[in-house]
């Protein structure tokens, strides 16, 4: 379909306007092709990916790659004076003519985007945005669980092997918020609006006082859940047109997690 179409169907779901101040979505790398018909969907576009595209003769079959997180986080011309292998990936991108397009902050907020997709993951009912964190969703679990029962539940059904618990408020859970990758400071949000738990990523030592001092549970779950984008964009895609052809590449190992 033609490439301005499928950008403007996507803005309704993903708009540019709902993306952090800070953030850096959209065209990250190429020029647009004036039809799009086969794209490439990863929750990071770097060295892997393009090994993968080169192994796979893919390069003159994709017409867009679309990552999760932003290829150039920043102004381009800093980035590639700073970051010499993002320079070169960046050059040998640009030389295959694929354009790389990120939807990042824009798609976690959006209408069906990475936090509706994470909460209907752990099957939650009356899912909303959170009043004072509107990229955040919360809703409820079907059944209260105990507190340690429901993070090996969050983890499992988010597809990852690990996590960290904060265990300090309420030890049933029933009323759950969540952000997916590093959204742990909105947690005050979660508490202030009742919900039992807050589950995000990233969090630092300081945040971890935090939540501490204010006595509520928080439950760390590595970035990588984030691995939903490929799977729920795919979804978005077929919705607007049936016929594109979608590639899913998952490049991303967890890291090892060690007991001592």
């Amino acid at each position: 379909m033609k490439t301005k179409i499928l950008l403007k169907k996507l803005s309704k779901y993903f708009p540019k306007s709902l993306a952090e101040s800070y953030d850096h979505v959209g065209l990250q790398c190429g020029k647009l092709k004036e039809e799009t018909n086969t794209v490439l969907l990863c929750l990071d576009y770097d060295e892997d990916v393009y090994d993968y595209i080169l192994q796979n003769r893919l390069e003159n079959k994709l017409d867009m790659i679309i990552s999760h997180h932003p290829f150039i986080f920043g102004t381009r011309a800093k980035v590639l004076k700073n970051d010499p292998l993002k320079k070169e990936l960046f050059d040998k991108t640009s030389a295959l003519n694929i354009p790389v397009y990120s939807y990042h902050t824009n798609f976690d907020g959006g209408k069906e985007g990475m936090n509706d997709a994470l909460t209907r993951e752990l099957e939650l009912i009356d899912i909303k945005p959170l009043e004072n964190e509107p990229m955040a969703r919360g809703g409820y679990l079907k059944e209260e669980m105990e507190i340690h029962d429901f993070a090996k539940y969050a983890a499992k059904k988010l597809n990852v092997n690990y996590g960290t618990l904060i265990n300090k408020g309420t030890k049933t859970i029933k009323k759950v918020a969540i952000i997916g990758g590093g959204g742990w400071s909105s947690y005050l949000a979660a508490k202030n609006e009742g919900y039992d738990i807050f589950v995000s990523g990233d969090i630092p030592h300081h945040g971890r006082r935090g939540v501490v001092a204010n006595k509520y549970n928080y439950l760390d779950l590595p970035h990588e859940i984030e691995k939903i984008f490929m799977k729920q964009f795919k979804k978005v895609l077929l919705s607007i047109d049936s016929e594109l052809q979608i590639l899913l590449v998952d490049q991303e190992d967890l890291p090892e997690f060690l007991y001592i």
